[in-house]
């Protein structure tokens, strides 16, 4: 794992907090060391600070994904803004955590990225109610004018590719898989993070928000439709 947190207290916490609970961190104070480091020895995750001197966190993703590269990354903001947090998740970011934040949510979160990319890793707690969408050849999926292709990773609406971060992907595969069911908030959360971060969270609307962005068209119909007090579900209407 390479951490870069260019606040000396919190990096040195949370180094010692992650050694502790069994990864090997590879700690840096700036950008500029992160992007070297990253290119020296590729981490299987990377945990960044947004606000660092000279080569920010936002940045250091950018040119991550520029290159094809698609390691993990998990955001530390102090910003709390939805712009500011949809400004990390369009950088590329995975998932973020607010500063100040519980030592615990970092490991959750961490769990739960590396658990969505491991080839063998443990499905994610939880279960949807069951698929209403088959498989179709090839690993695709379609629902409401979507096509998905899951082993190529690559989503379309009508013949517009859409440009989709991992857990945009995730989301949306999730959303299809299961069109026509409402999903509550919990199974999603499970499902898409491997933990329920609770009723006061906002990352899922964030995300739901930012996707919605991507798949709307002038004069088409909204395809990911709120259930007030519920969850989500996709349908054309």
């Amino acid at each position: 794992m390479l951490l870069a947190e260019d606040d000396r207290a919190i990096r040195h916490a949370l180094e010692r907090a992650l050694t502790l609970e069994g990864y090997q961190v590879t700690a840096v104070a700036d950008g500029v060391e992160a992007l070297a480091q990253a290119h020296r020895t590729p981490p299987d995750v990377l945990v960044l600070d947004v606000m660092m001197p000279g080569i920010d966190g936002l940045q250091v993703c950018r040119v991550l994904r520029a290159e094809g590269d698609r390691t993990p990354i998990l955001m530390l903001t102090a910003l709390v803004e939805t712009q500011d947090r949809i400004a990390g998740l369009d950088a590329g970011a995975d998932d973020y955590v607010v500063k100040p934040f519980d030592v615990e949510e970092v490991f959750a979160r961490l769990r739960a990225l590396l658990r969505r990319t491991s080839p063998d890793g443990m499905a994610p707690v939880g279960a949807a109610p069951k698929a209403v969408v088959p498989d179709l050849p090839e690993g695709r999926i379609e629902a409401a004018g979507l096509r998905m292709d899951i082993q190529a990773r690559r989503a379309w609406r009508g013949t517009r590719e859409l440009e989709l971060t991992r857990t945009e992907f995730e989301l949306l595969e999730l959303l299809v898989r299961n069109a026509g069911i409402v999903l509550d908030h919990s199974t999603i959360y499970d499902r898409i993070w491997g933990y329920d971060f609770g009723p006061g969270s906002k990352n899922l609307a964030v995300y739901v928000g930012y996707l919605r962005r991507k798949l709307d068209e002038p004069g088409a119909p909204q395809l990911i439709h709120t259930v007030r007090g519920v969850g989500y579900v996709l349908r054309e209407d």
